[in-house]
């Protein structure tokens, strides 16, 4: 166990209480929660390669606290009507389709290799800033509609640009004659 993975699970059990925060109507309280738990995200990652503190561990959890996080937020918003539906469902939608991928060529014995790309690591981005400006908006009092309004399309637009591009990287994988993990 080391610091990053510690501020990965850390980020995993903050996700039930934005979530009952959010419920509760406790948007400020739920805003800097979900702030921490964001720069978290980039926090573990950066001191596990400035200090080679890479895990096997680290590689599995980073991405299911981030998952975890964000389609929590994002479904939660989308159930108190302070998102759009069609966002929450196209941000669980993305995740099911690079999931699915990734547990169908395992099981077929044509693993994946696990690289984030640039448009993945742009949408979770945008993801997070989004749903900190709904949260913080909320928990402060200002309205942001425009901002949200845009924010959506944009999140939107990355959100199926991601599915789309790992779905492309999946058929490719699959389509290559006898390929095999990296």
């Amino acid at each position: 166990m080391n610091l990053p993975n510690i501020l990965t699970i850390g980020r995993l059990f903050a996700v039930p209480l934005i979530i009952w925060l959010i419920a509760s109507g406790e948007h400020l309280a739920a805003f800097w929660l979900f702030a921490i738990a964001a720069a978290t995200d980039g926090l573990d990652g950066a001191i596990a390669r400035a200090f080679d503190q890479r895990t096997v561990l680290g590689a599995y959890l980073d991405p299911i606290a981030d998952k975890a996080l964000l389609v929590s937020i994002y479904v939660t918003l989308a159930i108190y009507e302070e998102i759009p539906r069609a966002l929450a469902i196209a941000v669980v939608f993305r995740d099911l389709v690079i999931v699915g991928a990734v547990i169908l060529a395992w099981l077929i014995e044509r693993p994946l290799p696990i690289d984030p790309l640039w448009i993945s690591k742009a949408n979770t981005v945008a993801q997070i800033v989004y749903a900190g400006a709904v949260l913080g908006g909320d928990g402060f009092g200002f309205a942001l509609d425009e901002v949200q309004r845009v924010g959506a399309y944009v999140v939107g637009a990355l959100t199926l640009g991601s599915a789309a591009a790992y779905l492309a990287a999946f058929i490719r994988h699959m389509a290559r004659p006898g390929s095999a993990a990296r």
